[in-house]
């Protein structure tokens, strides 16, 4: 099952659950400013990730700013104890299963969080396309 946690003032947030919906895939969404996320949620999130904090962490976002957080000298738990802390330290929306993950909306990214059998036939749309 795919997850999406997202803010509902986030323009992100809305297009990722439009787009959700648009392709007939089933999520759970989750509001993270009103039930934010505990130690483990985090946890399962950055294992997920390819670059660590850097992929979760919004740098621009006020409260980074006021902390005057330096991210490379944190320890894992000092920086999930952090955004346990201050979910508004992570960018939205959050979009994931059991192996893919995704931070933000991307329209090309996203499409990952298609099933297979609908991407291969898209694939050969394509290129048939191309062919003719």
């Amino acid at each position: 099952m795919i997850n999406l946690y997202i803010a509902p003032s986030s323009a992100s947030s809305r297009k990722a659950r439009a787009w959700l919906k648009d392709h007939d895939i089933a999520f759970n969404e989750r509001n993270i400013k009103s039930k934010p996320l505990n130690a483990a949620e985090v946890k399962q999130i950055l294992r997920l990730t390819e670059n660590g904090s850097e992929d979760i962490i919004s740098t621009r976002s006020n409260v980074f700013k006021e902390l005057h957080i330096d991210l490379d000298s944190l320890s894992v738990s000092q920086l999930v104890d952090l955004v346990v802390k201050y979910p508004d330290l992570i960018k939205r929306p959050i979009i994931f299963d059991d192996k893919r993950l995704e931070v933000g909306y991307n329209e090309e990214e996203i499409r990952r969080f298609l099933p297979r059998e609908v991407r291969t036939a898209e694939l050969h749309h394509l290129e048939s396309q191309l062919s003719s």
